[in-house]
């Protein structure tokens, strides 16, 4: 982690205002033409059934449990865990990515803008099968959807709700109480609602309908971040990288392939109208479970690189790419084991747990920065715009670790007829229903005190408002990112 690009510039450059919604979504569609789209699929490669591994953050949640395409309710192989009987759960702290979501307004313009060129061109595209079989593809999505949670979305919130109580089912008993938060937006208030929902009306948590208290402080802890914000986000030299890939050979190729396909000149295309007609193949996968046209512009190779694209930023805007997009998640992190060390010390008090199980839905970049913080999925190497073949085996596959639905869950018991004292209160960590094993072990259970202990810098000196601070510009603290 080096020092942002371009940091004392975005120090002191104004905060941009949010750009406004622009023209309507395309909806004016010809008649749609099924010969046309026939002529498509025979024409084309088939839509590869492997491009739905490759879709970064907008992977189906049964990407990393396929199981659930069978059996939506299934806990899956090696479900019953492997904690001695004589545990028994005291605390369940989970932290939750939204359900399945539409499009946001933004990516919803770009898709009716390369819709609109393919429209433009339907009378001279007679041979030209992909682009006149797309021009006549619905575009139903709107601006006004612009990221909301989908019905799969509640869907996805309420089985994992389920299975959730399936797999705790000492916690998730009656009249055991339920603290329920969600960042302010929309789909994660929604996916909140969702999982609420899923526990049934059997289990009495205080009253029919649990309130979701909006915490932005923690399941949006990066926009607090000044420093983040001002050097990250808002900052496009800290994405160097990824507009480095955008016009590097890998993705040059892939454009002139779908700019044949389409019949249109190459300059007519970029990566981001590209990107968007590959995430509308796995938007309509992830929400309605079709095949969309716009898959068959793709290979299995295609979507590797177009997977890596996503990857880059991920990596350099939530992942290891700068400190201070994981140790502006430090916040979240210690929330998580002040509540873990007061239902430590409840117990050995004798006193009833006052929050056994605490969810919190937030999105993709809540859970990326926190298991960077935690230090999961780190390669040896970093992710460049000039290693794509060296990173084929990369650990940092977003679409592995915060799919929809994402989930990471901390267990806490209390175990009797240990050897030791400090192995009285031990810890389990789950991602996305899997155990994951701790780095200071390699073991999927670590007592409570060892767990502490190996991450005590983060707990003891990670100050949220000491890291979030912006840098003098006259100062050269900016390379200590």
């Amino acid at each position: 982690a080096g020092a942002v690009p371009g940091a004392a510039e975005a120090v002191k450059r104004r905060p941009r205002p949010a750009s406004p919604y622009g023209s309507r979504a395309v909806t004016a569609m010809a008649p749609r033409r099924e010969a046309g789209l026939l002529l498509l699929l025979l024409v084309l490669p088939p839509a590869n059934a492997g491009l739905s591994g490759y879709f970064g953050t907008k992977s189906r949640y049964e990407e990393v449990n396929p199981h659930l395409v069978s059996d939506p309710l299934s806990l899956g192989p090696g479900a019953g865990g492997s904690l001695p009987a004589s545990c028994t759960p005291l605390q369940l702290r989970a932290v939750l990515r939204h359900g399945t979501r539409y499009p946001t307004s933004g990516q919803v313009r770009r898709l009716g803008e390369l819709h609109s060129r393919l429209l433009r061109r339907a009378p001279e595209a007679a041979a030209c099968p992909a682009a006149a079989a797309l021009a006549d593809w619905p575009m139903w999505y709107e601006e006004s959807l612009d990221g909301r949670l989908a019905p799969q979305g509640r869907r996805d919130m309420e089985q994992l709700a389920r299975r959730m109580a399936a797999r705790f089912p000492a916690l998730f008993a009656a009249r055991r109480r339920l603290a329920l938060a969600s960042s302010s937006k929309h789909r994660c208030l929604q996916s909140g609602a969702a999982f609420r929902r899923g526990l049934g009306p059997t289990l009495d948590f205080g009253g029919d309908e649990v309130e979701v208290e909006v915490n932005d402080s923690l399941m949006r802890f990066f926009d607090h971040c000044a420093k983040f914000v001002a050097l990250v986000e808002e900052n496009d030299a800290a994405m160097c990288q990824v507009n480095a890939f955008k016009a590097g050979p890998e993705m040059k190729k892939v454009l002139e392939k779908v700019a044949s396909a389409l019949c249109l000149p190459v300059e007519e295309l970029n990566a981001d109208l590209v990107q968007v007609a590959f995430l509308t193949c796995s938007y309509e996968l992830a929400i309605k479970n079709v095949t969309s046209p716009w898959c068959s512009l793709f290979s299995e190779e295609d979507a590797k690189v177009l997977e890596y694209l996503n990857d880059l930023k991920q990596y350099w805007k939530r992942g290891y790419g700068y400190d201070i997009n994981s140790r502006s998640s430090c916040v979240l992190f210690q929330d998580i084991f002040q509540h873990l060390d007061k239902a430590v010390e409840e117990s050995k008090s004798s006193k009833p747990i006052s929050s056994p199980l605490i969810v919190q839905v937030g999105h993709a970049e809540t859970l990326q920065p926190l298991l960077a913080l935690m230090g999961y999925f780190k390669d040896d190497e970093p992710l460049l715009a000039n290693n794509y073949a060296r990173q084929a085996q990369r650990k940092f596959r977003s679409g592995r670790i915060v799919p929809y639905a994402a989930n990471l869950v901390f267990v806490l018991y209390h175990c009797e007829h240990v050897n030791a004292s400090r192995q009285e209160y031990q810890v389990q960590l789950l991602l996305n229903e899997k155990l994951l094993a701790f780095h200071h072990s390699n073991e999927t259970t670590s007592t409570y005190t060892e767990l502490k202990d190996y991450y005590k810098d983060i707990l003891e000196n990670c100050h949220f408002k000491e890291e979030c601070e912006l840098p003098k510009v006259n100062v050269t603290a900016v390379d200590e990112l």
